[in-house]
């Protein structure tokens, strides 16, 4: 891992009435638009997905980096990930993060071991560390056949 500070830059355009272009070095193109919530088509990746799934990534990929250094054997880890954007104080603002994980281990693996691995996953991550609404991690682990 590089020292820190780390430092990720995104450029953003539009139109008056295009979609937002996301870009960044080394990176393909991506097309935002608002949500259907806020008047948007609904069928494209918005500022609010983005930051609900980057929850939900690095919830995956800090798991996999625990997993990796605690020679933890797993098979999958799926996450569906919500965010409530609400009005407090007349802002508005995500309030909360639910992530529902279903982890998949082989038989030999220790379930509690697995389990506590997910908790410190959701502890360390460093976009919900990053962020202000509460985060509620619902956990379940599975033994593969």
């Amino acid at each position: 891992m590089d020292s820190f500070p780390h430092r990720y830059t995104v450029a953003a355009a539009a139109d008056a009435d295009s979609d937002v272009t996301l870009d960044s070095e080394n990176l393909p193109s991506l097309q935002s638009a608002p949500p259907a919530e806020f008047g948007g088509p609904g069928d494209r990746w918005s500022p609010e997905t983005l930051l609900v799934a980057a929850v939900a990534d690095c919830l995956i990929l800090t798991f996999r980096s625990i997993a990796t250094a605690n020679k933890l054997a797993w098979v999958s880890l799926s996450c569906e990930t919500e965010g409530v954007l609400d009005r407090v104080d007349r802002v508005t603002q995500f309030t909360e993060y639910t992530i529902r994980a279903t982890l998949r281990i082989p038989p030999e693996t220790d379930a509690e071991e697995a389990h506590a691995a997910l908790e410190r996953a959701e502890r360390v991550c460093l976009i919900t560390n990053s962020l202000t609404g509460d985060v509620h991690l619902e956990a379940t682990v599975d033994v593969a056949d």
